[in-house]
């Protein structure tokens, strides 16, 4: 089911009000029509993958029951916790990476045949985040850092939260598990506050990311026919598109839990006003490359360590980042691309430097601060070719057209209507996250100025209005592909 759909313009007030005026008075049956809601939800693409994520869930909570039970004996809780994520990792593995690998063997050893070999397999929807949130349960249970919850409602409530579930954010066990073990009560305000962010999301989507998309993929789709000037344009669309599209997402998601007294971890923070490649990191996708350090980074050594072992660990993670997003060897290409960029500042010992508000007290970014937000914006938008791209030989070839003689020529525009939404939304996106950017998202109520908070609220409502008329049919999210 798609946020940006009519089905989930019924669905969400119906599960609303029965979980509030029906399911409230008892926190069990509120926790189990959690699990019951979030099923419908993620069973409208395919019911089938129910019982792959009830297995996942099932997996987790009985490892966690089971390592806290050989708590004193602890060569058993490590193996318990090290079979769970074998286990986990392995229906990954099948479903995500088997044809890839099976394809890059048979491109090596057996001339391109696969004949019989491949599964070819659907891919479920959110298997990559469902999967990394039920492994960090099991990992902080091993580490100490969680007691296991003996209620299963509330741990597979945890596991298939609706909103998060297919795109996250992706939850630590730590947060978003006591929130079922506790009685929520509604939130006027608060309740307001998910409403502005979900709308906010919806603006991103459908806007800013549904209207660079229509030039992209015309772009992309053609790439060999096209001008350096116009392949340039299409990349920054794509940095838009990607980015409108999937904090679009977790700023519905987000929105949405508010509403059902829920908090989650924030996901995106203004990561295209980073001054490096470090702060965009910190910035961009935020519960993944913090569930890689935690889980990663910080296990094989981290900072904490000579140079040689800093740069291992620095790759590692980055290509683990990369081949998270998918079984193609550009994904591969596009992390070690920023483990590249990001070797520098961990080696100068500057990759801490931006770690506050790009222009914390002033309005305007001083002219060095601009320098280093367009340079930082330039050096992910080459990494955003690596991304999009079908193929490393598709790379080389944009890459070579994009340097071409005809840089300099005028880009082609495609659908001028698709082409000013999307010029529209991205210079409305960017001036209201600019002034917002001390804030979670981009609509929060600016309480020095009631009259600019509402007027931007109206703008953004009727540009959402547009994009929904204009538009045929809902357009699926880039990142449930993942």
């Amino acid at each position: 089911m798609l946020f940006n759909s009519i089905e989930f313009a019924i669905f969400l007030p119906v599960v609303f009000l029965l979980y509030w005026f029906v399911f409230n008075r008892n926190l069990r049956l509120q926790n189990l029509f959690v699990v019951v809601a979030s099923y419908v939800f993620y069973g409208w693409w395919d019911w089938r993958f129910l019982l792959l994520i009830a297995f996942t869930s099932l997996c987790s909570y009985g490892s966690g029951l089971l390592i806290e039970k050989f708590r004193d004996t602890p060569r058993k809780a490590k193996t318990i916790n090290v079979l769970n994520i074998v286990i986990n990792l392995l229906i990954l593995g099948v479903f995500k990476y088997y044809d890839f690998f099976v394809t890059s063997f048979a491109d090596l050893f057996l001339g391109g045949r696969t004949e019989g070999l491949l599964l070819k397999v659907i891919l479920p929807v959110g298997i990559s985040f469902y999967t990394f949130q039920a492994l960090s349960y099991s990992i902080d249970v091993y580490r100490g850092k969680l007691e296991p919850t003996r209620d299963v409602v509330q741990f597979f409530a945890y596991v298939s939260f609706f909103p998060q579930l297919v795109a996250g954010p992706i939850e630590r066990a730590t947060n978003l598990l006591p929130q079922f073990a506790k009685p929520r009560t509604f939130d006027y305000d608060t309740g307001v506050d998910g409403m502005r962010q979900i709308l906010w999301g919806l603006f991103k989507k459908m806007v800013v990311a549904d209207n660079c998309a229509v030039y992209v993929d015309q772009v992309f789709s053609s790439w060999e026919t096209q001008s350096g000037s116009t392949l340039l344009l299409a990349a920054v669309f794509f940095a838009f598109q990607i980015y409108g599209d999937f904090s679009g997402y977790s700023d519905i998601a987000i929105g949405t839990a508010k509403l059902f007294g829920i908090k989650l971890m924030r996901n995106f923070n203004v990561p295209y006003f980073s001054r490096d490649i470090a702060e965009f990191w910190r910035r961009w996708h935020i519960s993944l490359t913090t569930w890689f350090r935690d889980y990663v980074y910080i296990p094989l050594g981290g900072s904490r360590c000579p140079k040689a072992k800093i740069v291992r660990n620095t790759f590692v993670i980055f290509l683990l980042s990369g081949f998270w997003h998918g079984a193609n060897w550009t994904f591969i290409a596009w992390g070690a691309y920023h483990a590249l960029l990001f070797l520098p500042l961990i080696l100068t010992g500057k990759n801490r430097k931006y770690r506050d508000t790009v222009s914390e007290d002033r309005l305007l970014p001083t002219l060095q601060e601009l320098g280093q937000m367009l340079l930082t914006f330039f050096l992910v938008v080459m990494g955003w070719i690596i991304f999009r791209a079908e193929s490393i030989g598709e790379v080389g070839g944009i890459f070579t057209r994009l340097i071409s003689q005809n840089f300099f020529s005028l880009p082609f525009m495609g659908s001028i209507l698709h082409a000013a939404l999307a010029f529209g939304g991205i210079a409305l996106m960017l001036f209201m996250e600019w002034l917002q950017r001390r804030q979670p998202h981009g609509l929060r109520r600016w309480a020095s100025c009631p009259f600019l908070s509402a007027l931007s609220f109206v703008v953004v409502l009727i540009a959402v209005f547009v994009a929904a008329v204009s538009q045929e049919g809902s357009s699926d999210f880039i990142y449930f592909q993942f």
